[in-house]
């Protein structure tokens, strides 16, 4: 598919996608639904950079999408702080910690890396629920709604049917930007080191910084999520850090196929489709999710996008014996 071909047909289904909600009925439901899939979504784009370019399993991405929630709880409730200061503090934050984070394991590889990255994860949880200052165990409540001040007009999100569009502008953005990324030389470098880490110092291409940049570029994008989740939801609580979030990363990530440009999008519809419209209450809604994680990684380690290329093989095949 040429380039103007492929920017059509995203903008055709861009267009569906935002009208999707009210030709689904319009629901209050329908719209929280949506609201938490585009942010959902936007939280895994952050994880799918790392475990699809990078090759590495970070399982410290939760802590992003809390300092974002945090970020934005603190300052809105406390400060009286603005969408667009939030969201740039949200950013901000999420950079520092990705730095600190990323200079301690990212030397680290593979089983390593993974490890160092969940204690930090649990350490972050523990931190969470116990500081006063973070709210403790009662979280911080009270976020006001969302009000982007823009040239001439304001958006404000005062219900999930007034926040999709602001919710579908994020991943919109974020999709650009993961695009981006994978055509830049930046991307490029990251699928080297992943692939063959020899060739690319060979090719004066130095890992740990390509490591280092890849982090910093994916934990605003989770971070970003964060900051919508908390206007959302109104408040935030330790609970950003359950393994639940990680859990649906992962999944995300892996169940339709890495690297593919919408995968995270559709793996967090069938997900959140299931959970929001067809759940078999909580506790069994998290042991599905857990389920299909392992059958992706256990059957399925291309995802459900690997039954294509059969199907592909099989029609190519019969063409040609057709032709013959």
């Amino acid at each position: 598919m040429n380039t103007t071909a492929r920017v059509l047909a995203l903008l055709v289904l861009g267009v569906a996608a935002f009208f999707a909600p009210g030709l689904a009925g319009g629901s209050s439901a329908v719209y929280s639904a949506a609201v938490l899939i585009a942010i959902f979504a936007v939280m895994s784009y952050g994880l799918d950079l790392v475990v699809s370019d990078l090759g590495e399993v970070s399982l410290a991405h939760t802590v992003f999408f809390a300092v974002g929630c945090y970020t934005t709880a603190l300052l809105s409730t406390r400060v009286g702080a603005g969408g667009w200061t939030t969201l740039a503090a949200s950013i901000a934050m999420a950079l520092l910690f990705a730095a600190v984070l990323g200079l301690v394991t990212l030397r680290l590889r593979e089983f390593v890396f993974s490890l160092v990255t969940y204690a930090i994860a649990v350490v972050a949880a523990t931190v969470a629920q116990n500081w006063e200052f973070l709210g403790g165990s009662d979280g911080i409540r009270g976020i006001p709604v969302l009000e982007l001040a823009l040239p001439g007009f304001s958006l404000k999100a005062g219900n999930d049917r007034e926040l999709w569009p602001i919710a579908f502008g994020l991943l919109v953005v974020t999709l650009y930007l993961v695009d981006r990324f994978r055509s830049s030389r930046l991307g490029s470098a990251a699928v080297m080191t992943h692939l063959n880490p020899r060739l690319a110092i060979v090719s004066g291409i130095d890992p740990q910084q390509v490591r280092l940049r890849v982090f910093l570029a994916s934990a605003p994008i989770t971070a970003s999520a964060g900051w919508l989740y908390a206007y959302q939801r109104a408040y935030v609580s330790a609970d950003v850090l359950d393994a639940y979030f990680l859990i649906l990363m992962l999944t995300a990530v892996v169940l339709v196929g890495r690297r593919l440009l919408l995968g995270p999008v559709l793996a967090t519809l069938l997900v959140l489709g299931q959970e929001k419209f067809l759940s078999l209450g909580g506790y069994a809604d998290k042991i599905i999710l857990g389920s299909v994680l392992i059958a992706t990684l256990a059957l399925f380690p291309k995802g459900l996008i690997g039954f294509v290329e059969p199907l592909r093989r099989l029609l190519r095949s019969g063409r040609g014996a057709a032709s013959g």
